[in-house]
């Protein structure tokens, strides 16, 4: 049973969105920004308080992905790409993404903070941070 509500069209854009975000951080880095996008849409919080559906969070603006913007999001979603997609829609969480709303790639090590979040942790090239339960009781 699905966390969130979604399309078929849908659940391809967030396919692609974590393609576009984290190929090559392999499935775990892909599944991990599925894991913030679906928090976004569940949280009420900060900068995500009228995050209502996959495309709401995926096209934010001003705050929503880069890769948007790229010729690469705009591929076809692959088969393997959807199925992750899924899983994360799913519920399926993984650390460090299970409570992050957001993440970056650094050019070094990971800050400490980010816009006054915490880091909750690396996975390859991308660093996660996490609210607060007091800034963003919804996501715990």
């Amino acid at each position: 049973m699905a966390v969130i509500a979604y399309n078929e069209a849908q659940l391809k854009q967030l396919a692609r969105l974590m393609r576009a975000e984290a190929e090559g951080d392999g499935q775990l880095g892909m599944l991990l920004v599925g894991n913030v996008g679906v928090n976004r849409v569940i949280v009420e919080c900060l900068d995500f308080e009228n995050i209502d559906s996959l495309p709401d969070m995926i096209f934010q603006s001003p705050g929503g992905f880069e890769a948007v913007q790229e010729s690469y999001f705009y591929q076809r979603a692959r088969d393997q790409d959807i199925r992750l997609a899924r899983r994360v829609t799913a519920g399926q969480e993984f650390e460090p993404g299970d409570d992050s709303l957001w993440f970056f790639r650094p050019s070094g090590d990971c800050p400490a903070q980010w816009f006054g979040q915490w880091n909750s942790g690396r996975y390859k090239s991308h660093c996660y941070f996490t609210p607060t339960q007091g800034e963003c009781p919804s996501l715990f």
